[in-house]
């Protein structure tokens, strides 16, 4: 796409113009006809689809006779999506001609994404209870089977040895289906199998698959672990059967403790204070009484004088020393 802007007089010559974004080549005056007609392709598109018309893009050569211009489209549930307005003109016409109207998608248009066929678009896992799931006529994972003979003896045998079945899995089959167990959850590429160096080719809990897949995968039997899963036989984790059981009593990271031996104590019930005891006995006595851990200083005023120097003996520390 080239911007109209580019084009200038001295890119047009008296037969061509210059070798610039596709332009050479062409009759300059089907190019100046073709690259003018801006707002006849703008006409166009209001005709067509109403005042949905955005910005200019520019326009671009089809070939030496046709030219598309590009504008935005303002279409809501459109954003990124251009109109694309194709016009023709031969060498001596006088005007351009509308071809056709386009919306197309811009590089930054929200696409659906691509079609896919019925047969690709089942993914595991998506197939579920009471659904049917044909494989295809040619389906490469199948390889032609036993056919009975008619003979009840021989079938018989056939069936017991596991070969009467009308297909059986195919050398692609089995290669695809060991590689995908090789890469998948239970493969020694697994974040459990590289967090520990005991493999499931010696755990006592795996089982090797038959036929030429139980050189490599085997089924694991441990509840605990990937019970009923095809594990490669270079999978391991933390559940072998050669695991050694932790040294000593109890948890092997901590020592035992006993929440038993702490006592709890109920909290004590919070007491009168020593100034509401003398406050209610003031006024009954007139003496202040003595406390049992520190004794007043104070001087209470009486009538009664031996009840002050009692008092004021006590409060001296020297005489209850002396005492």
């Amino acid at each position: 796409m080239v911007p109209v802007d580019s084009l200038t007089d001295s890119d047009a010559g008296s037969d061509s113009v210059a070798d610039d974004g596709g332009w050479a080549g062409r009759s300059s005056q089907v190019v100046d006809l073709l690259a003018g007609a801006v707002e006849q392709a703008r006409a166009a598109v209001i005709e067509f689809s109403g005042e949905t018309v955005g910005d200019y893009l520019g326009v671009s050569f089809d070939d030496d006779v046709a030219a598309t211009h590009r504008f935005l489209a303002a279409l809501p549930g459109y954003h990124g999506w251009q109109w694309a307005v194709v016009v023709a003109a031969y060498p001596g016409a006088d005007h351009a001609t509308i071809s056709e109207v386009v919306l197309v998608p811009g590089p930054t248009a929200l696409l659906a994404p691509p079609w896919l066929p019925w047969e690709e678009r089942v993914r595991p896992g998506d197939l579920g209870p009471g659904d049917l799931l044909a494989p295809l006529p040619d389906d490469p994972r199948l390889a032609p089977g036993f056919a009975a003979t008619g003979d009840p003896l021989v079938d018989d045998t056939v069936v017991e040895l596991g070969l009467g079945r009308r297909r059986v899995l195919s050398a692609v089959g089995r290669d695809e289906t060991a590689q995908r167990w090789h890469d998948g959850d239970f493969g020694p590429a697994s974040p459990m199998a590289r967090s520990t160096k005991r493999m499931c080719r010696d755990c006592g809990f795996m089982v090797p698959l038959a036929g030429a897949l139980g050189a490599m995968f085997g089924v694991c039997c441990n509840e605990m672990a990937a019970d009923g899963h095809v594990v490669d036989l270079c999978y391991g984790c933390g559940a072998h059967s050669d695991t050694p059981a932790p040294a000593g009593a109890g948890s092997p990271a901590h020592d035992p403790f006993d929440d038993g031996v702490v006592e709890v104590m109920p909290r004590p019930e919070v007491s009168e204070s020593v100034s509401e005891i003398i406050g209610e006995s003031a006024p009954e006595s007139g003496v202040e009484p003595p406390d049992s851990d520190e004794v007043s200083t104070e001087t209470v005023t009486t009538d009664e004088p031996l009840g002050a120097v009692a008092v004021s003996e006590a409060s001296d520390p020297e005489a209850c020393a002396d005492d």
